[in-house]
């Protein structure tokens, strides 16, 4: 295919994969990267990384996203759950139990894939912005909306698609490497708190924390166990409060997770960076910066609200940071973002 855009956006990687690249820095993932994650194994202890999937609960954290909703498929016009099939036959012993879900795939823990955040951004040179998303796949074309604007039976709008950038790249890649635990929590405590450059090259520096190339960099705040202490009943002040996040808006951090080669960035906070972020120093900018640096520019997955503390509470008594981590999102084409159950080994 031929190349979609005469000017890449600056400080972005575009066509460093090649023209046609869907993976962004899972590409660095190679299988050296795995056998380093292996080499962590130590211990043979295994950390779920994934919260509920119905929590937080309601829907005050995201007004759009909402719980799963859960329901027995039907047998002979009744619910198939409990379902005898010696009412069929009587002869027959079984006793059937099957169901379905509505799932918002970005509720709990979760992968946004690239098609999530795009951008307005002249890639033709023609002097007017358009939307694209990473390495320069298109909005109308590649990242297709719903045609009509009804609502559905279900609630929501049909027909949105992503042909390209959706979320089954990182399910058939595998998502299996080393992860690095930094562990903002232990120097900050429970505070709301933008984190630059500075602040996150000294927590490294204390902790003895090194991300090299094709790592995947996971920030334990602490976020994640208010949402569990609140037992789906969510207090948005609250969590406010307690909202330690990277700060988006320092252009050192950003060249920072450029120059890592960081493959993915991780966090059991809310979106990453914190959010709302700080204002803009003037003219047109992102809402999420740190979402348009890594997801737009770079090919950066980021993972959310996570589940962190058992892991980061036995690293930091083994004083160990690094350890193997899967984390495959669903194999669903075209989604833009997904559950996932993420199982750190160490």
């Amino acid at each position: 295919m031929s190349q979609r855009w005469k000017h890449r956006p600056p400080g972005s990687n575009w066509g460093d994969f090649g023209p046609d690249d869907q993976r962004g820095r899972m590409n660095l993932v190679i299988e050296e990267k795995v056998l380093q994650g292996v080499a962590e194994v130590k211990a043979g202890k295994r950390f779920c990384l994934s919260l509920p999937l119905d929590y937080p609960g309601g829907n005050a954290l995201n007004p759009r996203r909402l719980p799963p909703r859960r329901f027995a498929t039907t047998r002979a016009g009744r619910a198939n759950f409990n379902f005898l099939l010696s009412g069929e036959d009587p002869a027959l012993t079984d006793v059937i139990c099957d169901d379905g879900v509505l799932l918002w795939l970005q509720y709990s823990t979760q992968w946004d894939s690239f098609a999530h955040i795009g951008s307005q951004f002249d890639a033709d040179g023609d002097g007017v912005a358009e939307t694209v998303f990473y390495n320069g796949w298109r909005a109308g074309e590649h990242i297709v909306a719903p045609t009509h604007q009804e609502v559905s039976s279900w609630g929501c709008y049909e027909g949105s698609e992503a042909k390209r950038l959706g979320i089954e790249h990182m399910a058939q890649g595998c998502m299996q490497g080393r992860g690095v635990l930094i562990d903002l929590f232990a120097h900050f405590g429970r505070c709301r708190k933008a984190v630059g450059y500075d602040e996150l090259m000294r927590v490294m520096e204390a902790d003895k924390v090194v991300v090299e190339k094709g790592d995947m960099a996971c920030f334990y705040t602490g976020y994640a166990d208010v949402i569990l202490e609140m037992r789906k009943n969510v207090d948005a002040a609250k969590l406010d409060a307690a909202y330690i996040g990277l700060d988006g808006r320092d252009e050192k951090l950003l060249q920072w997770i450029t120059d890592s080669g960081v493959a993915t960035l991780i966090a059991d906070n809310y979106a990453v960076e914190i959010y709302p972020a700080r204002p803009g120093s003037g003219g047109r900018h992102p809402a999420l910066p740190l979402h348009e640096h890594c997801l737009f520019k770079l090919g950066v997955h980021l993972g959310e609200i996570w589940y962190l503390t058992e892991l980061a509470r036995w690293l930091r008594a083994a004083k160990r940071s690094r350890f193997l981590l899967t984390a495959p999102p669903l194999n669903l084409p075209g989604a833009v973002g997904s559950p996932a159950s993420p199982v750190a080994t160490v």
